[in-house]
């Protein structure tokens, strides 16, 4: 099965925690603080590979996970950082964020990269917090949690030439006439069901040429298959639109040539302006009269490489041959997203600029939201008295005292922060 897009959630590692130790040893007394540092959690990348063809590796596995970083050790002992978790897709994977749409990667070259997910830093061991008034720290802090995030994967494949047209027009036989592909062919609709890629070699010139199954009237709100692989033409240079001239099957020429023009404009309205040659596909088998109603109908609507061919009784091919193979040497790459493409680029997440949120719940209760919060909760050692003013003055410069205010909260009121709870007082 041709699998071409999937959903996926990533996981970058978590930061490990630092270490609380003091140094012990015979004949030393009184060592002092020498916990390690938190090793940094493993980044989640993604790797664009030639070798691979489709997404099938996400069919069952849906969720990736980076290795977390190890805790700090004794003697001041870092901890080891996590490994990345590097996830392989094939070129032409556009990644985007899942739940805002916003693009995070299109990876157009072989061995191409780009950081989605960073992992969280190490913590910071006790050894780090000895000054001269507080020689013996009784805490350390833990490693801040790996960015997470849900993913929209799609692949959309990098040929220079597209096929197009009805079901049954002959574009698989028109392919294994001009490239040595060998797709599955017979005399009935949707006998291509998944796209399929020919390569073609002309001197030292060699291009590719895909052909796209399942375009059909309302394919692009999805009806037959064209809503799921109509996004494979995106990337073409050029369109090769095939049509039925012999019109056996009781449909007009000209409608269909109409019908999937509006389909590729309604799906993509710079697909319409995309350089297209015309192929009047089965001459042998179709009235000359009809034949040149079509030609002529197709140029007065602007068209002027109209070529009249029989792909299966090779008629006509090479002169369609060397037309293609023209346009297409000298038509530019298509470029899909104004951005930049590096062989290694990290992808920015937009910070939240507001620290922490403050809710008052069904009983009164003033909460304390946020994930810097629970950074700065999780890092202090509510056992020990310095560990405990530190978090409090955190929260004061960090403007929390003077929110819950604003809030209405006054001397007596509860406030919460994650598990702990206590009496505010001015």
């Amino acid at each position: 099965m041709f699998i071409d897009h999937a959903k996926i959630y990533v996981k970058a590692g978590d930061g490990g925690a630092g270490a609380l130790s003091f140094h012990t040893e015979k004949y030393i007394t009184n060592g002092g603080p020498d916990g390690g540092d938190g090793g940094d959690g493993g980044n989640v990348v993604f790797v664009a590979a030639k070798n691979l063809t489709s997404l099938q590796n996400f069919r069952f596995k849906h969720k990736f996970i980076a290795e977390n970083g190890v805790k700090g050790g004794n003697r001041k002992m870092y901890g080891r950082c996590g490994e990345d978790l590097e996830i392989g897709v094939p070129v032409g994977t556009v990644i985007r964020n899942a739940d805002t749409g916003k693009l995070v990667a299109d990876l157009t070259e072989d061995g191409q990269k780009v950081l989605v997910a960073h992992g969280g830093k190490g913590g910071l061991g006790n050894m780090h917090y000895a000054n001269s008034v507080r020689q013996a720290p009784q805490f350390a802090t833990p490693g801040t949690p790996g960015e997470e995030l849900n993913l929209s994967i799609e692949l959309k494949l990098i040929a220079d030439c597209g096929l197009v047209g009805f079901p049954n027009a002959g574009k698989s036989t028109l392919l294994s006439v001009l490239t040595r592909a060998k797709p599955k062919i017979a005399d009935y609709p949707f006998t291509t069901l998944e796209p399929v890629l020919g390569v073609v070699a002309a001197d030292d010139f060699a291009y590719v040429i895909a052909d796209i199954p399942g375009i059909i009237e309302d394919a692009h709100q999805g009806a037959g298959l064209g809503h799921d692989f109509l996004r494979h033409i995106e990337r073409t240079r050029l369109l090769v639109h095939v049509v039925d001239v012999s019109e056996s099957d009781g449909r007009d020429a000209v409608d269909d040539f109409n019908a999937i023009n509006n389909e590729l404009k309604e799906f993509n309205s710079e697909l319409a302006s995309r350089p297209q040659i015309v192929v009047a596909n089965k001459c042998d088998a179709a009235d000359p009269e009809k034949v040149e109603k079509f030609v002529n109908a197709v140029k007065e609507m602007g068209y002027e490489d109209v070529f009249v061919i029989s792909a299966a009784g090779r008629i006509g091919l090479k002169e369609l041959s060397d037309k293609i193979t023209e346009m297409v040497s000298k038509l530019p790459p298509t470029v899909l997203h104004d951005e930049v493409k590096t062989v290694e680029k990290t992808y920015k997440f937009e910070e939240d600029k507001k620290k922490f949120d403050i809710v008052i719940d069904a009983e009164g209760v003033y909460v304390v939201t946020g994930a810097w919060i629970k950074k700065i909760f999780n890092s202090t050692n509510f056992e020990d008295t310095e560990s405990t003013n530190f978090f409090q003055r955190t929260l004061e410069a960090a403007g929390v005292f003077e929110d819950l205010r604003k809030a209405g909260c006054k001397e007596g009121d509860t406030v919460r922060i994650e598990d702990l709870e206590f009496d505010y007082f001015d």
